[in-house]
């Protein structure tokens, strides 16, 4: 099981995945707002979207699980 974090602390604008699809290692999975700049957010491994725990919209920090990926 892999947890994806956001890089660094901003908005969460979108999340471009949704819980039973699978991704690839630098799969871009969210869209993060920082420093009015759009990053996208890669997942760590391949693997399939096991739970989202974070909603767009919300200010999260790399603490924050955004996903997993089982």
């Amino acid at each position: 099981m892999a947890n994806v974090n956001a890089p660094m602390a901003g908005k969460l604008l979108s999340i471009d995945v949704k819980a039973g699809d699978k991704v690839k290692k630098n799969d871009p999975v969210a869209t993060l707002e920082a420093m009015k700049m759009q990053i996208k957010v890669f997942a760590p491994a391949d693997g399939t979207v096991a739970e989202i725990k974070a909603e767009a919209g919300a200010n999260i920090d790399p603490s924050v699980v955004i996903m997993t990926l089982e």
